[in-house]
């Protein structure tokens, strides 16, 4: 069972048109991103990972065809999820 979680993300966009988190919202924590560290696509969908002010690394999926964001892993020194 694959277990994520709905977000609000703030993106730009990229250079090849594809969407870049630059803040995201989860209930009501805000995460600034700092540093895009990779992203894959998928068949309907991509994954960006990237560093978030808070130190902690995210891996996000978006879903090309409705535009939603999902948390996929969340990992900080001692805590993870995903």
């Amino acid at each position: 069972m694959e277990r994520t979680f709905a977000l609000e993300v703030e993106a730009t966009t990229g250079a090849t048109g594809e969407p870049v988190p630059r803040r995201f919202t989860l209930g009501a924590r805000s995460v600034e991103v700092t540093d895009l560290l990779d992203r894959w696509p998928g068949p309907d969908h991509s994954y960006v990972k990237l560093r978030g002010a808070d130190g902690a690394t995210y891996i996000l999926r978006h879903d090309e065809g409705t535009g939603a964001w999902q948390l996929v892993q969340f990992i900080r020194a001692g805590l993870a999820f995903g």
